[in-house]
């Protein structure tokens, strides 16, 4: 879910999944924290987590700058185009795509919710595609019917939906397993969003075994701040294997921001980068 403008140099963002946990409340209070001091904070500051609703606003906001160069995330229900990363078309508030399964599981619910909507018919020619790029069968109508789809306040609803059940909620469940503050769990969602969470290489599962090669999660009895670090290095190492992926903006000048001014708790306000452009959560 690139912006056309980054689209030759910035990451897809076209795989998704998700894992993430809560919160350490009063890190956040505490400037530039080093992995001891982060990981000292008592278990009872740990009250709020990702998936308390003004955080997980923060959070699709922090992903929207990056897919779609833009803080406003209800916009994209209605984006749709297919940015040459050989996933088909990219679509919705998180990236589904044609080629990987979540577009064809997103249209499947809209319809037995809603029998003989105006994406129904696209359903075997999306079972075709999956697994490709090709727009068989989708071609020339079907950004077209995504867009007013996207109208219709269920569809917006089943995007909720599939965003919550296939990449949020199992991302604050592996989060909060691991003992991990807003700020880890929404390392966990984000990646689970770009790379999935299936068996290659460069799942959200396997980059999580690769920084527990290096450092243990708090519930481990780490250091947070250790472990954050090793997971985003882990995380840089997988977008590295993929050109679509090779820029690591959204880790370098976002992630790695929050975690050097010791903002676990992903307390407003927020200033990063991503792909060099400036955004702010006041």
């Amino acid at each position: 879910m690139v912006h056309p403008n980054h689209a030759a140099a910035a990451p897809s963002g076209t795989s998704r999944r998700a894992v993430l946990a809560f919160i350490g409340a009063s890190l956040a209070a505490v400037p530039l924290l080093d992995a001891q001091h982060a990981a000292a904070a008592p278990d009872a500051a740990r009250a709020v987590g990702l998936d308390d609703p003004a955080k997980k606003e923060i959070a699709m906001k922090l992903v929207s700058s990056a897919e779609n160069s833009s803080l406003d995330w209800k916009a994209q229900y209605k984006y749709i185009e297919d940015i040459g990363d050989g996933r088909g078309y990219t679509a919705g508030i998180i990236g589904f795509c044609s080629g990987t399964g979540d577009m064809l599981d997103l249209v499947q619910l809209y319809t037995d919710r809603k029998p003989g909507n105006v994406l129904a018919k696209y359903l075997p020619a999306l079972r075709r595609v999956n697994g490709s790029d090709s727009h068989d069968g989708l071609d020339p109508n079907f950004p077209e019917d995504w867009r007013k789809a996207a109208q219709d306040t269920a569809f917006q609803q089943a995007q909720n939906d599939e965003r919550d059940r296939v990449y949020f909620n199992p991302a604050v469940q592996q989060g909060k397993a691991d003992g991990l503050g807003v700020l880890g769990q929404f390392t966990y969602y984000d990646a689970i969003v770009m790379h999935g969470d299936g068996d290659d290489p460069t799942s959200f599962r396997n980059i999580r075994k690769r920084a527990l090669r290096t450092a243990k999660p708090p519930a481990q009895g780490g250091g947070e701040v250790a472990y954050l670090d090793a997971f985003l290095d882990a995380r840089v190492w997988a977008m590295k294997q993929e050109e679509a992926h090779s820029d690591t903006s959204r880790v370098d000048t976002e992630q790695r921001v929050f975690l050097r001014k010791g903002n676990l708790n992903l307390d407003p306000p927020l200033d990063w980068k991503v792909y060099g452009d400036s955004y702010h959560i006041a």
